[in-house]
């Protein structure tokens, strides 16, 4: 995130701060060297490709910090979260790639960075291998397992993270359900919500809000990713020279990289990237198998689906899009529930022939189940389109009443898990909807505009 918020300040740095403010910045990065020594690598596609490595660096922040935010235990010297960032040949598009801490991986020979002992291939969750063997064993296993040829690597814990967003002055997240985690103390009403530095790390890091674990954290990751780059980007007080400096010093005064990853490489790549926007990022998650393997002495490992995760990297190496994005998907309303999990039953409250059969069809476009057999509901003469549910299935309620901009919400108790819409005059159109998450498993790939809070004007309009 780090890393991406330092080509967000380039952008604007080759807008008119230049290097003249940049100069002196360099040599707060530490340097290390994760391509020492390596054979056999990939062969270079076309675009940069850049790992992104955030670590468990509990041993670097405060005890105030460490109660606040309950960053308790021991620092385990591991990645706790890896992405892999693609920025296109034509540097019109950066694709984010997260791969999931606990995935199965096959660790190759190498020496311990510790004990100085030589180990042969034995099978790890990937995080280890920072543990085993740093930055260079990292960017070997992942570049093992993706057979993408990595050109840099940036390196960031828990306290420089923070700083980075208490440099910008927060960044806004959005959600649209409660977000509650007693492990990291995170606790987020529906709506909008400007995050600290502590408060950002409490929303990344939580993975105890429902069943998905480290899978839905990794979203939530992306989608925090998204809001921090819309926001240095698009924040005017950076082009001020002097508040441009210390957000820019903050942001690079305690990054680990290699040393070809210099302030002036970031300069000459913010220049070429002039225009970018969330719209140009992409994100995604490498998907996993349901079933999860158990290995002796590690514990349940996620395995990759190989088919997905083959298509994934093949188009970084050959700089494609992952995913297309049409107009109709960005301008869909987010809810909690995602429509595919929701049936519904279409009855027509009007005399317009037709009306409850051309619902049906859209609902099953923007991804509801229906019957397929819409029906005349008793009272012709309806007014207003009402959304009939069983109190126990509200939220999916709410999510069809998206569909259905101003309609009337009816409990409707004992009625079962089938939500029943009855179509009124005032019906025109059913208003595309997606889940503010994709379905685990997904393959498809979020634009960052898809993945930030909407705009005012753009809310206003909805």
């Amino acid at each position: 995130m780090r890393a991406v918020t330092a080509l967000s300040v380039a952008v604007l740095a080759s807008s008119g701060v230049g290097h003249a403010v940049m100069s002196g910045l360099d040599s707060g990065i530490e340097r290390v060297d994760p391509f020492k020594d390596m054979k056999n690598r990939p062969e270079a596609g076309r675009g940069l490709n850049i790992l992104l490595a955030g670590t468990d660096g509990r041993d670097t922040i405060t005890e105030e910090q460490r109660q606040a935010y309950r960053l308790g235990g021991k620092p385990c010297h591991c990645t706790d979260t890896l992405m892999l960032l693609h920025l296109s040949a034509d540097h019109s598009r950066v694709s984010v790639v997260s791969l999931p801490r606990d995935s199965y991986a096959m660790m190759p020979p190498h020496t311990d960075r510790t004990s100085g002992e030589e180990h042969r291939p034995h099978p790890v969750k990937l995080n280890a291998a920072y543990a085993e063997g740093g930055p260079e064993l990292t960017v070997r296993t992942v570049e093992k397992m993706t057979e993408v040829k990595i050109d840099h690597y940036v390196e960031v814990d828990f306290t420089s993270f923070m700083e980075t967003v208490d440099a910008v002055g927060g960044v806004e997240i959005c959600t649209v359900r409660r977000l509650k985690d007693s492990y990291t103390g995170l606790d987020l009403a529906p709506g909008p919500h400007r995050l600290d530095g502590g408060q950002a790390l409490q929303y990344v890091r939580s993975r105890h809000l429902d069943g998905t674990g480290d899978l839905s954290r990794m979203q939530r990751q992306q989608r925090f990713l998204a809001a921090l780059t819309a926001e240095v980007t698009g924040s005017g007080v950076l082009l001020n020279p002097v508040r441009f400096r210390e957000v820019a010093q903050s942001v690079l005064g305690s990054l680990r990289a290699d040393s070809g990853f210099t302030t002036e490489r970031m300069l000459d790549l913010g220049k070429a990237m002039r225009g970018f926007t969330p719209a140009s990022a992409e994100f995604t998650s490498v998907p996993v198998q349901e079933e999860a393997r158990e290995v002796p002495g590690i514990g349940n490992t996620l395995v990759w689906k190989a088919k997905e995760a083959k298509r994934i990297f093949g188009a970084l190496r050959e700089d494609r899009p992952l995913a297309d994005h049409d107009s109709a998907r960005s301008k869909a309303t987010v809810v909690d529930v995602p429509p595919e999990q929701i049936r519904v039953q279409v009855e027509n409250g009007t005399p317009r022939q037709g009306l409850g059969a051309q619902a049906d069809r859209a609902l099953r476009a923007t991804g509801f189940g229906t019957s397929g057999q819409a029906v005349d509901a008793a009272d012709r003469a309806t007014a207003r389109t009402t959304v009939l549910y069983d109190p126990r299935w509200d939220r999916s309620a709410r999510t069809v009443a998206a569909a259905f901009p101003g309609a009337e919400l009816k409990a409707a108790p004992g009625q079962g898990g089938t939500l029943r819409v009855v179509l009124g005059a005032d019906f025109t159109e059913v208003h595309p909807v997606r889940a503010e998450d994709p379905p685990e498993g997904a393959t498809g790939a979020l634009r960052g505009d898809e993945v930030t809070c909407p705009r005012p004007e753009a809310a206003g309009k909805a």
